[in-house]
């Protein structure tokens, strides 16, 4: 067998040995000193006239013993533990064995009992214990001789308040370091979530705006890829129109999916940021698809959030994008007004009046899918709401409020 082995091997067994070695090496250790200090006593302070520890059929060192031994479960009984030396010292000293280190079993009970219990009803214990022990180590030192003897009841005394002190500073500390890890880990997981929500706030706006960029462009090619279809052969000029408008709006959100894929590669830090400043535009590729839209907006008196801007032009895309997928050429009303503490937001269209259009798949209901949710999460995210009803004489009507404070500042 290799020696140069046999230390490593050592060191890996001591950091994984088990709890209750450390207590039995201590309870043999303390059992050692207390049997040869009462061997021999007086050598070097003044005693009391002490009987050997061998008298009584050596009940002294039976004692010193047994409060020795028994720190081996100190952990496991603290209290246990305490009565056995306490009532082990009573004894010893009213049977007037010898003092020295007789003590010492005692002594690392009361630590014990402060640095290991669970506070107040622990030490509560060892402060009436310790009262007890004290009045009765008293009571067996009245006629000790020489009479500078009862220092070592004093010792006694001292060194067992000092124990409990000791003991509960430990306690003390370790109650500190604990709260401090818990508080550590309720941060780091409170970090974590926090961390979590905000990826998951991020991965939602980006779906949005993917999903608002390409719905709203594939509705355009859409249905200028119908029209082209039916005109082709008949009308190759409006063909044209129709193919060079699917050109620019195709190329239009490819140009807008870069910028959002600008932003989750963090390339050049572009992020699209499209306002109601764009609306004529937008209205512009709407025409381009069929669509009357008119647009009746009050100019705001103070630049508009944001965020809500954004939200209000995305409300109005996808409003229209809706009427171009499922409606097809029709009238379009969008009216936004601005008073002092809400944007409103309504767009109107008077319903399916193109047969043609029909017939290639272009009318229908609004559809149930994600549109209109996201229209209205995105409502909701800013504190305002959103309605999106069929009208009584035909058409769809969708009316959206957004209140321009930050909902936390509202009162």
């Amino acid at each position: 067998m290799d020696l140069r082995v046999m230390p490593e091997r050592m060191s890996a067994w001591l950091a994984r040995r088990p709890g209750w070695f450390s207590d039995v090496l201590l309870a043999l250790f303390v059992t050692a000193i207390q049997v040869q200090s009462v061997t021999e006593y007086g050598a070097v302070l003044p005693e009391p006239v002490a009987r050997p520890a061998s008298d009584f059929g050596y009940a002294g060192y039976g004692l010193v013993v047994l409060s020795g031994l028994v720190i081996v479960v100190r952990r496991r009984w603290p209290i246990t533990v305490f009565a056995v030396t306490g009532v082990a010292s009573l004894v010893y000293f009213g049977l007037g064995f010898p003092d020295r280190m007789a003590c010492l079993g005692l002594f690392v009970a009361l630590y014990t009992l402060a640095a290991y219990g669970d506070g107040r009803r622990f030490l509560l214990i060892a402060g009436v214990g310790t009262a007890v022990l004290s009045v009765g180590w008293l009571i067996a030192g009245a006629d000790v001789q020489p009479r500078e003897a009862l220092a070592w009841v004093l010792l006694r005394i001292g060194a067992s308040v000092i124990s409990i002190t000791l003991g509960e500073s430990i306690r003390s500390r370790r109650v500190i370091a604990a709260d401090a890890q818990r508080r550590a880990e309720l941060a780091e997981r409170s970090r974590e979530e926090e961390t979590r929500a905000r990826v998951d706030a991020e991965r939602l706006r980006i779906a949005r705006e993917v999903h608002d960029t390409v719905a709203h462009a594939i509705a355009i090619i859409n249905v200028q890829a119908s029209v082209t279809a039916h005109v082709l052969d008949k009308r190759p000029a409006q063909a044209r129109d129709a193919l060079r408008a699917i050109e620019q709006t195709s190329s239009r959100a490819l140009h807008e999916m870069r910028a959002v894929l600008g932003v989750l590669r963090e390339d050049d830090g572009r992020e699209p940021h499209p306002g109601l400043a764009q609306l004529h535009a937008l209205a512009g590729k709407a025409r381009e698809a069929g669509l009357d839209v008119t647009i009746d907006q009050t100019p705001a008196a103070a630049p508009l959030p944001s965020a809500v801007d954004s939200a209000a032009y995305r409300i109005v895309q996808e409003s229209i994008t809706n009427v171009i997928r499922h409606v097809g050429p029709t009238q379009v009303t969008v009216t936004i007004e601005v008073d002092s503490d809400e944007l409103r937001i309504q767009v109107t269209d008077e319903g399916t009046r193109d047969p043609v259009l029909v017939a290639v798949g272009a009318g229908g209901p609004p559809s149930s899918g994600r549109g209109i949710t996201g229209m209205r999460e995105r409502c909701q995210l800013l504190g305002g709401d959103l309605r999106a009803t069929a009208r009584t004489g035909g058409g769809f009507e969708v009316v959206a409020r957004l209140p321009l404070a930050p909902v936390a500042a509202r009162p």
